[in-house]
């Protein structure tokens, strides 16, 4: 039973966008991601601690409900034994976020990424990209040094998400040159999105009306050239698309992204989005929830807690946009820069409200959190 009024209500904001859920799984979920947003910790020990000071129960008991709640169904104690399929959420996570994005945005951009810890595990994600930030919506997790192709694991993930988007949303899918394959571009096309996929400078492309193939090496051979135009790519495997490049000053090596968007309706630019994933991965550690010290082994009992960690995350970021929007009413510098990100920005917001005795709210953005790398956002939120 839920004393605390700040975690009920925000009980009952996850128990409305996680309507799937049993109540006590909807309820699990909430004291998770609250504990670990309170404790900026995802550590069993801390949370049920923090839990218990605030909802008046004892340590153990708490620790005994919440280390249930990311068991095996077989596991657990009693007879009414179930556990939580991840996968199932990932829909209502990503309806979730698009709730809460502003009414006339329609473009979204996501990025497919892997990262791991140590020698523990490998995750891969896919993640909603927003204001230099990003969420976790749909991943897998499997043993660090796990044989085997990563293929089905992807296809699966598009698959569980596919058909949530709006089809009138425009939707950008980044990947980094690590994970490039025509079978993915195929996939996310499929899907009824964009690819946006970076590539490797060996190999060669030839101009879609021209029989000559040229080394991509040499598309953009020094920094300050930008390229555009519709090619094919790759002699061996060959892909119809258009191939995007340019070379930063302070750049080592240029980007080249393939898409199946027109050359007049893509910025390479947009590819810099793909750099939010690695702020994902640093909110999930070092600057919020220290996933990179879990203690958990088993990579399924970890997708659960991975959930935890996304509502976390998606609550601080819609909070720090909030907080960012009202900032920059007084402060117009916000606009070329921030000093703080919109997570961290969420986390001190919480903070404050609940000082001043404000309830726990989450309501949509009314506008977009611009950064210098939101120009794709940029005709459709203002």
């Amino acid at each position: 039973m839920l004393k605390n009024q700040h975690l009920k209500d925000w009980s009952s904001i996850v128990s409305k966008q996680m309507p799937h859920l049993s109540l006590p799984q909807a309820i699990g979920l909430a004291t998770w991601s609250f504990g670990v947003v309170m404790t900026k910790s995802s550590s069993l020990t801390r949370v049920s601690k923090f839990i218990a000071g605030v909802n008046g129960e004892k340590t153990n008991t708490v620790r005994q409900r919440l280390k249930e709640w990311y068991q095996e169904a077989n596991a657990k104690k009693g007879q009414h034994r179930r556990h939580l399929d991840v996968s199932s959420c990932f829909a209502p996570l990503l309806l979730w976020v698009m709730s809460l994005l502003p009414s006339n945005v329609e473009r979204i951009a996501l990025a497919v990424d892997a990262t791991s810890i140590g020698q523990k595990f490998t995750v891969l994600s896919m993640n909603v990209l927003l204001a230099g930030c990003g969420i976790p919506v749909a991943w897998t997790i499997v043993h660090a040094t796990e044989p085997g192709s990563w293929k089905p694991h992807w296809l699966q993930l598009i698959q569980q998400v596919q058909g949530v988007i709006p089809p009138h949303f425009e939707v950008i899918v980044t990947a980094d040159r690590g994970l490039y394959a025509d079978w993915l571009y195929e996939c996310i096309q499929n899907a009824g999105w964009h690819p946006f996929l970076r590539i490797n400078h060996q190999g060669t492309y030839r101009l879609r009306d021209q029989n000559t193939w040229r080394p991509l090496a040499k598309l953009v051979h020094h920094p300050g050239l930008s390229w555009s135009g519709l090619v094919v790519c790759f002699r061996t495997r060959p892909l119809r698309c258009t191939l995007l490049a340019r070379w930063e000053p302070d750049y080592k090596d240029p980007w080249l992204v393939v898409t199946d968007l027109d050359p007049t309706q893509a910025d390479i630019l947009w590819y810099g989005l793909r750099s939010s994933t690695e702020c994902v991965y640093r909110d999930l550690k070092s600057d919020g929830w220290q996933w990179h010290r879990t203690r958990l082994l088993d990579p399924q009992r970890a997708e659960r807690l991975w959930l935890v960690l996304a509502v976390a995350t998606l609550w601080m970021i819609i909070l720090g946009g909030h907080a960012e929007h009202s900032d920059s009413v007084t402060s117009p510098q916000l606009q070329s820069g921030r000093s703080l990100s919109c997570f961290l920005l969420g986390s001190i917001a919480l903070i404050a409200n609940l000082l001043n005795n404000l309830p726990i709210r989450l309501s949509p953005w009314r506008h977009f959190p611009h950064t210098p790398m939101d120009s794709f956002f940029a005709h459709n939120s203002s």
